[in-house]
């Protein structure tokens, strides 16, 4: 078809990216603290707070506090907020070319039916966008992350710890470097990833996510020229705490985006492991340590009906290192600001809910993943009984032992082990048939003809008891 002749989408209200189209229903709950409007909602919430901070404090003589129906009519202009307040902020920035300054204007608008007209001239009073703008960040982030992003990040993590206890006792051979090794239990391999990623949530569960509000340059030189009588450090620590954010005392233009860089640090550090525990799942599943659960009716390949792909786990990896692309960016851009302040960062927070997003989508497609696995405990059974070599670590270590205790006979115990199962597939009898030819002290004997492959693993199963 000829481009002249192709229908065009533009005008259409159709979604750009898959974040708010096809994978729209996983991430929904962000949308109330990342997305544009609740950016704009959170600062009409930031600037009527202020106004009410500065009237309860008496900060400015002739505004004293304001009564409980007036301080109830101006947070009602936040709860109110809606998809037609959106509509008249754009259309009010239309002609400011300022999206704060829109807010201000907005808010301005609904002050004479309060009956507070007197007190337009207190909206945004001393304030610099990025006072505003950097309290509306830290104010959605956080809500972002305690109510949304951690809350699904635990119920993973406690899913998979969850798995973890209920095959704690299940058997399975190690591979290390791809090789055949020391055996373990799945369920305690499922414990170190639960743990690795509990580590994580609890750093970031410990955030600080701080705020200022300063003035143009950090200074309060235009709080002190306007009302110098007044103790404006004390207004803006109590006015931020009042937000429930950790108060910044020396900054630039902006808050330096610290805390920040270090929360989204701590997110693609859980990404990654996540990314890790994909990585491993699907590498069982290839091997047929899990079998996957068919969804009735699903299609699994267009052309092999008896497969049955690991796609969540597919696209959970995808969609992390999407996020970490933009997390690790932001991490790096945002402690940067020249002098006292560039607009690299009004830019970059931009992309703030995108990188949340596609973390919250593979968390998501991991648990759904997770739901749809069937420990082939045979299959994990077939393995270690083929591979009776690995006992080989144990009797070199009990060898040792019998040497260092006066065992005559117990040389080059590493050699000799090597030389029996380096490249070469050992089955049940022919390992007890070396065990008997060693020399052994019968006590070592004995305990080393009951080892198997399927019982070498320590206290593999105990070591789950670390999750509680």
């Amino acid at each position: 078809m000829a481009d002249s002749a192709r229908f065009s989408l533009a005008s259409e209200p159709l979604a750009l990216g898959a974040l708010d189209g096809r994978y729209r229903p996983a991430v929904a709950p962000l949308v109330d603290y990342l997305s544009e409007a609740a950016l704009n909602r959170d600062r009409v919430h930031v600037e009527v707070e202020w106004l009410i901070h500065l009237t309860d404090q008496s900060v400015l003589p002739g505004a004293g506090p304001l009564t409980e129906e007036q301080r109830a009519g101006l947070r009602k202009i936040v709860t109110d907020f809606d998809g037609d307040s959106v509509t008249e902020l754009a259309e009010i920035e239309a002609v400011t070319v300022h999206d704060v300054k829109a807010v201000e204007y907005y808010i301005g608008r609904r002050l004479e039916a309060l009956g507070l007209a007197h007190l337009t001239a207190m909206v945004h009073f001393g304030c610099t966008s990025e006072d505003i703008n950097n309290l509306s960040y830290a104010v959605g982030v956080k809500g972002a992350v305690e109510d949304v992003w951690l809350p699904a990040a635990r119920s993973l993590v406690e899913q998979i710890g969850r798995m973890a206890e209920e095959t704690r006792d299940v058997p399975m051979l190690s591979r290390t470097h791809g090789q055949p090794a020391t055996p373990t239990t799945l369920g305690k391999e499922l414990a170190v990833l639960a743990w690795r990623l509990t580590r994580q949530l609890d750093r970031i569960a410990a955030t600080e996510f701080l705020g200022k509000i300063n003035g143009a340059t950090g200074t309060y030189a235009a709080h002190y020229a306007s009302v110098p009588s007044a103790d404006w450090q004390h207004v803006s620590k109590t006015f931020v705490e009042g937000l429930g954010l950790t108060w910044n005392p020396l900054t630039t233009q902006i808050e330096s985006h610290d805390w920040q860089a270090e929360l989204y640090a701590d997110i693609a550090r859980f990404n990654r492991i996540l990314h890790n525990l994909c990585t491993d799942v699907w590498s069982y599943i290839s091997i047929g340590y899990f079998a996957q659960i068919p969804v009735a009716g699903a299609t699994g390949s267009s052309t092999m009906p008896h497969k049955v792909n690991p796609i969540r786990f597919e696209n959970a990896e995808a969609n992390l290192e999407i996020s970490n692309g933009l997390l690790d960016t932001l991490a790096a851009t945002l402690v940067t600001s020249r002098w006292q302040r560039d607009l690299t960062d009004s830019s970059s927070q931009r992309n703030i809910g995108t990188a949340f997003g596609h973390s919250l989508l593979a968390i998501s497609n991991v648990a759904k993943g997770l739901e749809r696995l069937d420990v082939a405990e045979d299959v994990l059974a077939d393995d270690l009984d083929h591979n009776w070599e690995v006992l080989g670590e144990a009797i070199q270590m009990v060898m040792r032992a019998e040497a260092i205790a006066g065992v005559p006979g117990m040389e080059n115990p590493y050699e000799r082990l090597k030389d029996l199962t380096r490249g070469h597939r050992v089955d049940a009898e022919r390992m007890k048939e070396f065990v008997q030819s060693l020399g052994l002290s019968t006590e070592a004997e004995a305990r080393l003809l009951e080892l198997t492959p399927a019982n070498y693993n320590g206290i593999a199963s105990q070591l789950v008891d670390h999750l509680k």
